[in-house]
């Protein structure tokens, strides 16, 4: 295995996680930076996260393909196994990704893209896959990945390796992706508060025009 190569993949994975940590715990930088680029429609915080989810997928995926390129020499294709870790490979992404998407079902495109830390209102759900999980979407994804990596590159030394990495990861952002205290207790303060600030901004640009 390659300490280098680890490293790497580490700082790469390790960006969608920071990312989604400031935007939870400051989220008036994502209304900021709307009014900073003009950016007047209502649903553009929103927009602006799920670009960020697409990329950062992306990403995730070129990291994943190119680690397993890297240490067997090939793409990553499924490899043959015995029935049983082909069958609990299957299981764990099948299992993850219908996490995935009943989350996505459940919250809709708002809720989904931090829609509440934004000041939207968006409602408690209670129903699957949230009656079982506290966060459906994380464990699917992690779940995904474990699926993956023991369908591609089991039983080599190296086969775990991302996918432990990525379950830290993923930890650390059900711990941390929390609202800072002053917006923890009154999300409905929030939207007041960004569109004040959003307000603020337009009318200071305003100002500054030439007349």
């Amino acid at each position: 295995m390659s300490i280098a190569m680890l490293a790497i993949a580490a700082v790469l994975l390790a960006l969608e996680r920071v990312c989604y940590i400031v935007i939870a715990r400051a989220p008036d930088l994502v209304i900021v930076l709307c009014t900073r680029l003009g950016w007047t429609r209502e649903d553009a915080p929103i927009a602006v996260v799920e670009g960020l989810f697409y990329a950062f997928k992306a990403l995730q995926l070129s990291v994943f393909v190119a680690w397993c390129y890297a240490h067997g020499g090939e793409f990553p294709w499924p490899r043959y196994h015995d029935l049983f870790v082909t069958g609990l490979a299957a299981a764990l992404a099948l299992v993850g990704q219908v996490l995935v998407f009943a989350t996505f079902y459940r919250l809709g495109r708002i809720g989904v893209f931090f829609g509440d830390q934004l000041g939207y209102v968006v409602r408690r759900c209670r129903e699957f896959p949230f009656s079982l999980l506290s966060h459906p979407q994380y464990v699917g994804t992690v779940l995904t990945i474990w699926g993956g990596f023991l369908l591609v590159r089991f039983p080599h030394d190296d086969w775990y390796v991302l996918p432990v990495l990525e379950t830290i990861y993923y930890l650390a952002g059900i711990w941390l992706e929390v609202p800072d205290r002053r917006y923890r207790t009154r999300y409905a303060s929030i939207t007041f508060k960004m569109r004040s600030l959003a307000s603020r901004l337009i009318e200071g640009s305003e100002r500054s025009r030439p007349t």
